[in-house]
């Protein structure tokens, strides 16, 4: 066997530049990574512009500092953390108040204790506590009394005319009887 030195030096050359050609893909790959990291990380552009220069200047020592000094949220998670804390806040500020001395009352209060200002009404029909700005029950669909009924016929709205014509006959029967 015949040992020929081109042949290793060729050899050499092409394993030489597959991994010069590996190490500038990875590094380029890091500064892309980086750059695409940084902008979901931080609105700040000297922050995304130090970080592309860590990564792209120091290569694998600079992409290891990155890693350290990055934010630990990206901005995305930063404001699904901000909406779950405003959603707390939201229920622990639900607690119904009274209008009149701002205590606190249960839902289910009529009126307040402190001071007796009317919270609820009951309906008519099923006893049940409603809001004093409904006008119909939300359970069993009654309506409040007073309130002015929408789309209805004519018949629906005057009572019967002998119902009328009764109350007018006895009308005129008490009127007649006192006079002398």
């Amino acid at each position: 066997m015949n040992f020929d030195p081109t042949t290793l030096n060729n050899f050499v050359l092409i394993g030489t530049a597959y991994a010069a050609a590996f190490v500038v893909t990875f590094w380029v790959s890091l500064i892309i990574w980086a750059f695409r990291d940084v902008r979901r990380r931080s609105r700040d552009p000297l922050a995304r512009i130090l970080a592309i220069l860590v990564v792209t200047l120091l290569f694998l020592p600079g992409f290891l500092i990155y890693l350290i000094l990055r934010p630990s949220k990206t901005i995305d998670e930063e404001y699904q953390q901000t909406l779950e804390e405003e959603a707390l806040l939201q229920t622990i500020e639900d607690i119904p108040l009274c209008p009149g001395c701002t205590r606190r009352v249960q839902p289910n209060w009529i009126v307040c204790p402190s001071c007796q200002t009317k919270l609820k009404k009951r309906c008519q029909q099923c006893k049940e506590p409603m809001e004093l700005a409904w006008n119909i029950c939300p359970v069993c669909a009654t309506t409040a009394p007073g309130v002015r009924k929408e789309n209805i016929s004519l018949d629906e709205a005057l009572p019967p005319i002998s119902d009328q014509i009764s109350f007018l006959d006895d009308f005129n029967y008490s009127v007649d009887e006192d006079t002398p």
